[in-house]
């Protein structure tokens, strides 16, 4: 299938999103302050926690707070987005190069024969409790009982929307992947009965059946509750084989430091967040804009960006179909439209 056809054929209905709580907001990442202190040959490991890498980088409580209680809300969302059909029997294939998106930041990546699960999450909310904080509005596009054996799991980090502790419980019990995790969150997986965890540093490179797994910076942030700030490390992820390279952001705000990323392309593949920047009026610190993502990709080498981090859970600001309609304009701007695919949830794409 052409990218082409893939952004034609997406399926997006337009409906409206309503802010985070206040406490909610709290649990997805806290305060932390400007980066790029020197600390040895690691400058985003201070004092037992870690910190991003830009100098002038702060996302306080007090701007969060503010942004917060006197920006637009939206209406609540009644309705997600459409899922192309996926019942699982085409993603047996052991020969597949594809990736299919199952919504927010999680996608089954099929490389080398190996099935690659990023950031699972088939909970119906993205906060501790089910029935409070963000909610999902779009199903999974594959159930989870339709998965292909699971191999591999890489997380980006620890926030709600993005590590769900009941998914990551039953993908351990039920398939057995090895899961590929930042500094800090072997010991949180461990605990809850998860052993076969390899917990990589920026820069740290694994191989496994086949695939090279290289950890790689993000502007971002940490931490479930207010006693955990950033004592756990946040990532990107290169998957890797001999023909095919595969970039993963997770979550980041925009710095030009990321760049070094390129040094590892270039990148077939690139799944970037494009969601959750309209809190803050122009450069959100942790999350990039449309543009922003449009830009990032192009300057790491990327061939095919593939969005996410948006049309998931009710927990951004911005209209459900603003996101993707900024970065098609931004691609056209460029000269980039043919290599920018909107996947609908449920729908894979082969690269």
């Amino acid at each position: 299938m052409s990218v082409g056809s893939v952004r034609r054929h997406r399926v997006i209905r337009p409906i409206s999103v309503v802010s985070l709580a206040l406490t909610v907001v709290i649990l997805l990442g806290v305060d932390v302050r400007a980066g790029g202190v020197p600390n040895g040959p690691r400058p985003h490991h201070v004092a037992g926690r870690y910190q991003n890498l830009a100098a002038d980088y702060s996302y306080t409580m007090g701007e969060r707070a503010r942004y917060l209680l006197t920006g637009k809300h939206l209406p609540k969302p009644r309705a997600g987005l459409t899922a192309v059909p996926n019942d699982g029997r085409a993603l047996r294939t052991k020969d597949a190069t594809a990736v299919t998106w199952i919504g927010h930041a999680t996608f089954l990546v099929q490389i080398g024969g190996v099935n690659v699960l990023t950031d699972p999450h088939w909970g119906k909310t993205a906060s501790p409790v089910s029935f409070a904080g963000p909610r999902r509005m779009t199903p999974p596009g594959v159930a989870f009982e339709n998965l292909p054996p699971i191999h591999a799991v890489i997380i980006s980090h620890d926030h709600w929307d993005h590590l769900d502790e009941a998914t990551v419980v039953r993908l351990a019990k039920e398939h057995h992947p090895r899961f590929f995790v930042p500094l800090g969150l072997k010991a949180w997986l461990q605990a809850r009965g998860v052993d076969d965890v390899v917990e990589m540093d920026w820069w740290d490179e694994q191989t496994w059946k086949g695939l090279t797994f290289v950890s790689t910076p993000v502007q971002h942030s940490s931490g479930r509750w207010l006693h955990d700030q950033n004592v756990r490390l946040w990532s990107s992820w290169v998957v890797a084989d001999r023909d095919h390279r595969l970039l993963f952001l997770g979550d980041t705000g925009y710095d030009r430091s990321l760049l070094d990323i390129k040094k590892l392309g270039p990148f077939d593949m690139v799944l970037m967040p494009i969601g959750g920047y309209s809190a803050f009026h122009r450069h959100h610190p942790n999350h990039v804009n449309p543009e922003e993502a449009v830009q990032l990709f192009e300057e790491v080498g990327g061939k095919l960006m593939v969005p996410m981090h948006w049309g998931t859970f009710d927990m951004n600001r911005e209209p459900i179909d603003e996101p993707p309609q900024r970065a098609l304009a931004e691609a056209v701007k460029r000269g980039l439209e043919d290599h920018i695919a909107v996947l609908s949830p449920g729908q894979t794409l082969r690269w």
